[in-house]
């Protein structure tokens, strides 16, 4: 198994509401690759951090293998809702590692 952790920062000129709406709309994208993207076996969306956070979204999913981590990088279902991820994020961090 690997672990592909992903966490972002909101743009700065993401308002408030936008934020919380933007947020849930992240979450439901990613959560919702569960099932379709080959490989990918589960995904979490933090939306919630406490203040004590450097980031305001945190993905936290488990796929098979390396190979299916690449192929989710590329998967047209994935880079749609990365394309709205990367509208409204900045300062991304990720890090993946075999469990």
């Amino acid at each position: 198994m690997v672990k592909h952790i992903v966490l972002w920062s909101f743009k700065e000129e993401i308002g408030e509401e936008e934020r919380a709406a933007v947020a849930v709309q992240i979450k439901e994208g990613l959560e919702g690759l569960v099932g379709v993207v080959p490989g990918l076996k589960s995904a979490v969306v933090v939306t919630n951090p406490i203040t004590s956070s450097t980031h305001d979204l945190c993905l936290i999913s488990e796929l098979e293998s390396e190979e299916a981590l690449k192929a989710y990088a590329s998967n047209p279902d994935h880079l749609k809702v990365a394309s709205i991820v990367r509208s409204v994020t900045c300062n991304r961090a990720a890090m993946d590692y075999r469990e």
